[in-house]
């Protein structure tokens, strides 16, 4: 027992009720932070499960509609489209990423004749989804070209701007191409589309029920290694930050999330940019089954948000997007 001078300030006093607790505390999380990714399939009235990722589906553009209206009901302000494409539609080249109809421009049509700007839609610029071979850009005697590559997402960026997408999100780590993006969007009038940089992205270990779901896994040859970033460098990141930001970007994206939450800090305070995180199928999948295997409770779904704000991200790509909003709401 403590005898004696005590020091007069006991920070405990402050955690004392669940109402002090709630007054003081430094960060909060509300459906406002969250960013709803959504898995597009080919057909009519499909929900298809992805087995890696529990409770997440791949649905076909018809279904979007009933989607979107639970977001909306949910206050969630933006989705997020990736699209699984159908093995028949690969090629060396990602020519599917210029097709008016692929499922991604089918899903904005179909979301903003219905929605109007109820809701942002932001979409994916990469051309792994569409590759034979897996990887974000041409490929060339197991090399990715990056000047050849950026020639086709500044295709891509203008397509789904001009299928009405409201936050286009190059997430393809080639040198150079936000300010070619950023050109050729002003260039044809499109300058009120936002331009989100995955600026910060890492060749990590967590992405594989993501590339399960949109049907990349299976093709991809070798690693992605000399694009994406060396995830024992945080210099790195500062350098490509600040160049995705002279060339144009209006928000930039850390990813992966939580094992990144001091690089996050880093872009923050040095920046003062808008940082968006994305907690990815890696993170998402170990929570979800560390919970249904009552390793974890359901608890540790808002703690692994908060850290993201508590670094300082303004916002969070998660799959417990609707989930988190739900019981926030």
């Amino acid at each position: 027992m403590i005898t004696g001078k005590y020091p007069a300030l006991r920070l405990r006093r402050n955690r004392k009720f669940d109402w002090t607790r709630r007054l003081l505390r430094e960060n909060d999380l509300s459906s406002n932070d969250l960013i709803l990714p959504i898995f597009l399939t080919d057909g009519k009235n499909k929900t298809t499960k992805i087995s890696n990722m529990p409770g997440v589906c791949r649905y076909s553009v018809d279904k979007l509609p009933k989607i979107i209206d639970n977001a909306l009901k949910n206050k969630i302000p933006m989705i997020a489209l990736f699209p699984e494409t159908n093995k028949n539609k690969k090629n060396s080249l990602g020519t599917e990423a210029l097709n008016e109809n692929n499922l991604v421009c089918q899903a904005i049509r179909r979301i903003k004749n219905k929605f109007k700007n109820e809701i942002g839609i932001m979409t994916d610029v990469a051309l792994d989804p569409y590759t034979s071979h897996g990887h974000d850009g041409i490929l060339k005697e197991n090399n990715i070209l990056n000047d050849e590559t950026i020639d086709i997402l500044v295709k891509q960026s203008l397509l789904q701007a001009q299928m009405g997408c409201d936050v286009i999100a190059p997430s393809d780590m080639m040198d150079g191409r936000i300010g070619s993006i950023r050109k050729e969007l002003d260039k044809k009038k499109f300058t009120n589309v936002q331009l989100l940089s995955y600026a910060v992205k890492y060749a990590s270990n967590f992405y594989g029920p993501f590339r399960e779901a949109v049907g990349s896994k299976t093709y991809l040859k070798g690693d992605k290694k000399t694009y994406q970033m060396d995830f024992s460098n945080s210099d790195e990141a500062i350098r490509e930050v600040a160049l995705d930001i002279k060339e144009g970007a209006d928000i930039v994206m850390v990813k992966p999330g939580m094992p990144y939450l001091d690089i996050i800090n880093a872009i923050k305070n040095k920046f003062k940019i808008p940082v968006f995180a994305y907690q990815v199928s890696g993170e998402y999948s170990l929570i979800k089954n560390g919970i249904q295997k009552k390793i974890i409770n359901e608890n540790a779904i808002i703690e692994s948000l908060l850290s993201f704000k508590r670094a300082g991200a303004n916002a969070i790509v998660t799959y417990f997007a609707n989930e988190v909003a739900n019981k926030l709401n």
